[in-house]
């Protein structure tokens, strides 16, 4: 027999029970006309790309079908005159997948996690609260800015100003054009910079 999937979201304000009764009464049709029913996934409530029948959300069902075309067409009409249906969609593979679909798969490496957890950029993780897990000023030093507990060895003023004319030359040596503008911020970042690699 022809294999399908199918997936269809249902409107928001039903209950997962009512939903477990749309999953059985298409298992039911699926099985009247001679087919089976080998996986259902409840994928949850969740946003909509776009709204829906002014629908913001949706549940979201997922079945693996091995069922001939009569079967799918019958279960697509009722899918069609059911009002807690909001759309559907049928298609034809060549295997069923017997692992779980990639959205299970996510929910679960998400559910793992734990709430309140937070991944920095380079993996580490987090307190619950704080993002990083540190100082807010003393983390920073790896992603380019220099930390601010650090002590300047030259006054603040005296860092844009041999910083700004080095910028100047390196702009006219690659050949650009025009005049170029340094912030003072970009040069004390560049000094701090060069400090920390000496």
């Amino acid at each position: 027999m022809p294999l399908y999937e199918s997936t269809l979201i249902a409107r928001p304000d039903i209950s997962g029970q009512q939903v477990e009764g749309l999953t059985e009464q298409f298992k039911e049709i699926v099985r009247d006309k001679g087919g089976e029913v080998a996986k259902t996934e409840y994928w949850g409530l969740r946003s909509l790309t776009y709204r829906i029948k002014k629908n913001r959300k949706g549940h979201y069902l997922h079945m693996q079908i091995d069922a001939p075309a009569e079967a799918i067409a019958e279960m697509e009409r009722n899918m069609r005159i059911n009002e807690d249906v909001m759309r559907y969609l049928t298609i034809k593979v060549e295997a069923l997948d017997p692992e779980p679909s990639a959205v299970m798969q996510s929910k679960g490496s998400r559910d793992s996690r734990g709430r309140g957890e937070y991944r920095g950029r380079g993996g580490e993780r987090g307190g619950g609260g704080e993002r990083g897990g540190g100082e807010r000023g003393g983390e920073r030093g790896e992603r380019g800015g220099a930390r601010r507990d650090e002590p300047d060895d030259k006054p603040a003023d005296a860092a844009p100003q041999s910083a700004a004319p080095a910028k100047a030359d390196e702009a006219k040596a690659d050949g650009e054009s025009g005049a170029t503008e340094v912030t003072a911020e970009k040069a004390e970042a560049k000094v701090t910079a060069e400090k920390a690699e000496d």
